[in-house]
């Protein structure tokens, strides 16, 4: 198997993000205090967590109310309830996420994008970007390709890299998607923040379109049950919480996880016996995917309804793991493996 998780703590080139325990604990005993300061590049300024940021701050604090209100307007608030403030849309942007970086292609940049992490394949100009690693960024490339922000995952949140960032004053802008509207709610996001509301909200509009009609195609049908595995060993699936989760109901499905309590739990084999999916669903592709020798090892579960009647299917990793725009085409791909006989035609555009 080709880059693939190893552990409940992603921290592979999957499309979504896990945060790790540790990490949430520190972030809840941050101070909820904010102070102001100004960053080393024209134009952006965000809002640090007090502490020892407090301890760092660069002279010409901003304040005075006339200036706070030039710049409310372009505000924005990442998904860790940071604020940042741009004074015009930013030209350099680094981004160290697949989805991110598809997500800014889709709406318009290029040029804009000095950075992407290795794992950015799509589209293929992605693969002419400067590389800055992943799971480790290279700080001193992203110093050097002087960006006015940069866009991360949550799991880029460790301890030390947020602070070295906070040091070398580069903003940085975290997103998470929980849900598919969040998805559609941060191409949105984006857009505003780098000057490209029309093509953002022009691509959000029409995945909405398209999410509705093909919902609206599966009402009263059965729902078979699917187990969507991750990693076989451990076995780690998509639950409540996750936006797969909600795009195995959005075509048609029951997802075998369904009374998990995290977004990516740990599933045992009696509780998968127990659910007896109807499909089990494999992600392949290029970077990240379960081998086709490990998929062949499930037929040893013969008493599962899905290996009775053959129904051990495959999709592309990228479709289904990345929250950008390409989750429609994943949404898609889910509806002809759970409801083949759903006609896809004819959808609104």
């Amino acid at each position: 198997m080709k880059n693939r998780v190893q552990s409940s703590r992603l921290n592979k080139p999957w499309g979504f993000f896990i945060l790790g325990s540790c990490v949430r604990h520190v972030i809840c005993g941050i101070a909820a205090w904010w102070v102001i300061f100004q960053c080393g590049f024209p134009g952006v300024m965000v809002l640090a967590f007090d502490g020892e940021m407090m301890k760092r701050r660069q002279q010409g604090i901003l304040t005075g109310m006339p200036f706070m209100a030039n710049v409310a307007p372009r505000t924005f608030v990442d998904d860790l309830g940071r604020k940042l403030y741009l004074a015009n849309p930013p030209k350099r942007i680094v981004s160290l996420a697949p989805s991110v970086t598809e997500i800014l292609f889709a709406i318009g940049l290029n040029e804009e994008i000095v950075g992407v992490t290795e794992f950015c394949d799509f589209p293929p100009e992605a693969l002419a970007k400067p590389k800055v690693g992943y799971a480790t960024p290279n700080l001193e490339m992203i110093l050097g390709l002087q960006p006015q922000l940069v866009l991360a995952p949550r799991s880029f949140l460790r301890a030390d890299l947020i602070n070295k960032l906070e040091q070398l004053k580069i903003p940085t802008f975290i997103l998470e998607a929980h849900t598919v509207e969040d998805i559609l709610a941060h191409i949105q996001l984006l857009g505003r923040m780098v000057g490209h509301s029309e093509e953002a909200n022009a691509q959000a509009a029409l995945m909405r379109k398209q999410l509705a009609g093909l919902s609206s195609r599966l009402v009263d049908l059965p729902r078979p049950t699917l187990l969507y595995i991750l990693n076989s060993s451990p076995l780690i699936t998509v639950g409540p919480g996750s936006f797969i989760h909600r795009l195995i109901e959005l075509a048609g499905g029951r997802n075998a996880a369904e009374q998990a309590v995290a977004p990516y739990p740990r599933l045992t084999m009696e509780e998968v016996l127990r659910q007896n999916p109807d499909i089990l669903l494999f992600p392949v592709g290029r970077q990240e995917g379960i081998s086709q020798v490990e998929q062949d090892s499930w037929k040893r579960w013969t008493t599962l309804a899905a290996v009775q009647h053959g129904k051990l299917v495959q999709v592309d990793s990228d479709l289904l793991n990345r929250p950008g725009p390409r989750i429609l085409e994943g949404l898609k791909h889910l509806v002809k493996i759970l409801h083949p006989e759903v006609s896809q035609d004819n959808l609104p555009n």
